[in-house]
C-alpha cells in the first residue's frame, strides 16, 4: 500500500501544518512567539518536503531529481516573498532585499561550506565542466538584468518591466527545457550514480502529491509569517534587508543541509545542481513574479542595488567562474567565498 511507505513523522508534518493554519490565528500571542511558531512549523514542513524531494531525486536520477528538490524549495521562496509584497507593510525592496539575501546565501555561505567542507575530506574534487558554467552565464545575466541595469538607467517603467519579466521567464523556461532534454548530461555527476529500480517508479506520483499537500501549509503560513515579521523588525530596529535574509535562511535551510550531504560525500555537481541551480531558479522566478505583482498592484517596485551588494554579488559570481573553470575545485575556493559572504553581512549591519 502506498500509505505505507510514509513514516508517524510524514504525517505529524501534514497533520501539525494543517492544524496550524486554523489554531495560530486564534491564540493571541506576542508577535515575536508567534513569529518563533510559525517558522518552527515551515521548517518543520519543510524539511518533509526535502524529504519526499530527496526520494524522487533518488528514483529519478540527475538532474531531474535534483531539478525537482530544487523548484520545490525555490517555489516556496518565491511564494513567501509574494506574500511579503501582498502584505500590508511598505515593500517596495522585498524582493530585491530577498533575492540578494538568497544569492549570497547560496553562492557565498552554502557553496563555501560545501567546498570547504568536500575539500578538506576530499582533497580536490572533480566536477561536470559544462553543467556549471550554464548556470553562471544564467546567474550573471539575470543578476545583471534585476539589479545592476536599474541602478544605473532607473527603475523599470511598466512597458519595460513586461519586457524584462518576458524575456527572464522565457529564457528560463527554456534553460529548463533543455537541462531535461538534449544537455541532461551536461548536469551529473562525473561519475554517475545508479537511480532506483523501474519498480519504484510508481512511487513517484504518490510521494508527488505528499509534496503538495506537505508545501500547502507552508503556503497558507507564509502571509501570516510576513506580517508578524514586519511588526517584530519594526520594534527591534533592525535593517529593512533583514526580512529578506531571514526568509531565505529559513527556506534554504533544508536544502544547505542536503548540499552539505553531497559534499561529505564528494559530489560537487550534485551540489551544483542544488545550489547554482536554485539561484538561477530563485532570479528566473522571482524577479518575474515581483515585476507582475508590482505592475498589477500598482506597488513601487526596486530592483536597483547599492553599489556595495552589486560589488560583493559580482564578485562572487567571479570568484565562482574561476573556481569552477579549472577541472577540480578546492577549499581555498570555498574559503574565499566564505570571506565574501562574511563581507556582505558586515555591509547589512554596518
Amino acid at each position: 500500500m502506498p500509505f505505507s511507505l510514509l513514516k508517524p513523522i510524514d504525517y505529524a508534518r501534514i497533520i501539525i501544518g494543517w492544524a496550524s493554519i486554523v489554531i495560530l490565528p486564534l491564540l493571541a500571542l506576542p508577535s515575536i512567539i508567534q513569529l518563533g511558531l510559525i517558522i518552527a512549523i515551515i521548517l518543520f514542513c519543510a524539511f518533509g518536503v526535502v524529504k519526499m524531494a530527496e526520494r524522487l531525486a533518488h528514483i529519478l536520477g540527475d538532474p531531474f531529481g535534483s531539478l525537482i528538490l530544487t523548484l520545490s524549495i525555490v517555489i516556496i521562496e518565491v511564494i513567501l516573498i509574494c506574500a511579503v509584497m501582498l502584505g500590508p507593510a511598505e515593500s517596495a525592496t522585498a524582493g530585491r532585499d530577498s533575492v540578494m539575501a538568497v544569492s549570497m546565501i547560496i553562492m557565498g555561505l552554502v557553496v563555501g561550506l560545501c567546498l570547504l567542507i568536500g575539500g578538506l575530506r576530499h582533497g580536490s574534487m572533480p566536477h561536470n565542466g559544462l553543467g556549471t558554467p550554464t548556470y553562471l552565464v544564467l546567474i550573471a545575466t539575470f543578476s545583471a538584468v534585476a539589479f545592476a541595469v536599474p541602478a544605473l538607467l532607473g527603475e523599470y517603467s511598466t512597458g519595460q518591466a513586461i519586457v524584462i519579466a518576458t524575456l527572464t521567464a522565457v529564457v528560463y523556461g527554456f534553460f529548463l527545457y533543455r537541462q531535461m532534454g538534449a544537455q541532461a548530461q551536461e548536469f551529473q555527476e562525473v561519475e554517475v550514480a545508479e537511480k532506483a529500480g523501474n519498480a519504484a517508479r510508481w512511487e513517484v506520483p504518490f510521494r508527488g502529491a505528499v509534496l503538495i499537500v506537505t508545501v500547502l501549509p507552508i503556503v497558507l503560513l507564509s502571509h501570516d509569517m510576513a506580517t508578524v515579521m514586519d511588526e517584530v523588525l519594526a520594534s527591534l530596529g533592525a535593517p529593512v534587508a533583514m526580512a529578506g535574509l531571514i526568509i531565505a535562511t529559513i527556506v534554504f535551510l533544508p536544502e544547505t543541509i542536503t548540499s552539505l550531504k553531497a559534499a561529505w560525500t564528494g559530489e560537487i555537481q550534485r551540489v551544483s545542481n542544488l545550489a547554482h541551480g536554485a539561484q538561477v531558479s530563485t532570479v528566473g522566478l522571482t524577479i518575474p513574479a515581483v515585476l507582475i505583482i508590482g505592475i498589477i498592484t500598482g506597488q513601487d517596485v526596486q530592483l536597483g542595488e547599492t553599489p556595495i551588494n552589486l560589488l560583493l554579488l559580482g564578485t562572487t559570481i567571479a570568484v565562482t567562474a574561476i573556481a569552477f573553470s579549472s577541472k577540480k575545485v578546492n577549499a581555498v575556493h570555498g574559503s574565499v567565498l566564505l570571506m565574501l559572504f562574511v563581507v556582505y553581512m558586515m555591509s547589512m549591519f554596518g
